[in-house]
């Protein structure tokens, strides 16, 4: 089963998979709430998943369905390599994450993988959690703050929405620049975006 808000990128896969005689698409859906209704008719081998979809996103869709079909077996399609990202998917129980650029030359080998019992993380993915996973995580308080000042807030205007001090967002800032090895507020803010951190 395909689920990907774009019926292009469905198209396109379904192209590559209907090439091989072992391989069949059974279902496709375009968001996680009809993926989740779809799974149960169809009890697809494997589930190939984007994550950033309106509605339930692909994170939450992969949880709910690993927590009602324990058997399921999902892979990421997405274009986000950051380490965070990835983590959370795989934590919430996907067996692949592979990029939407590298379809071409890992799907197939992917879908077959997986479906033996197998996992697999494209090599850019892997080593980008290999190199973060050594860091300071961001605290969800840091997190939080980060995502504010990307909306825009100041320090002041965080202090006052967490009813916190202006002297305790500044000390925030500072750890999470120091976790980040960011220079300022607006690198902070690139870096988390890029690696799944945060949403902008």
């Amino acid at each position: 089963m395909i689920v990907d808000d774009h019926p292009f990128l469905r198209e396109g896969v379904k192209a590559v998979i209907e090439t091989q005689e072992d391989l069949a698409v059974v279902a496709e859906a375009e968001s996680g709430e009809q993926a989740l209704a779809l799974y149960p008719t169809h009890l697809p081998d494997i589930v190939l998943m984007d994550l950033q979809m309106p509605g339930i996103g692909g994170v939450d869709t992969i949880a709910a369905m690993r927590s009602n079909w324990p058997h399921a077996r999902i892979v990421v399609l997405t274009t986000y390599s950051g380490d965070a990202q990835a983590l959370r998917a795989l934590r919430a129980g996907a067996a692949g994450y592979l990029l939407k650029n590298t379809l071409r030359k890992e799907l197939l080998d992917t879908i077959r993988s997986v479906h033996a019992g197998g996992k697999h993380l494209n090599a850019q993915v892997a080593s980008s959690i290999a190199f973060h996973v050594i860091e300071d995580a961001l605290t969800e308080r840091e997190i939080g703050v980060l995502s504010l000042a990307a909306s825009g807030n100041s320090n002041k205007q965080i202090a006052a929405k967490l009813a916190v001090s202006e002297e305790t967002v500044k000390g925030h800032m500072k750890l999470i620049f120091a976790k980040l090895g960011a220079s300022d507020r607006t690198h902070a803010v690139t870096i988390a975006a890029k690696r799944g951190i945060i949403e902008l």
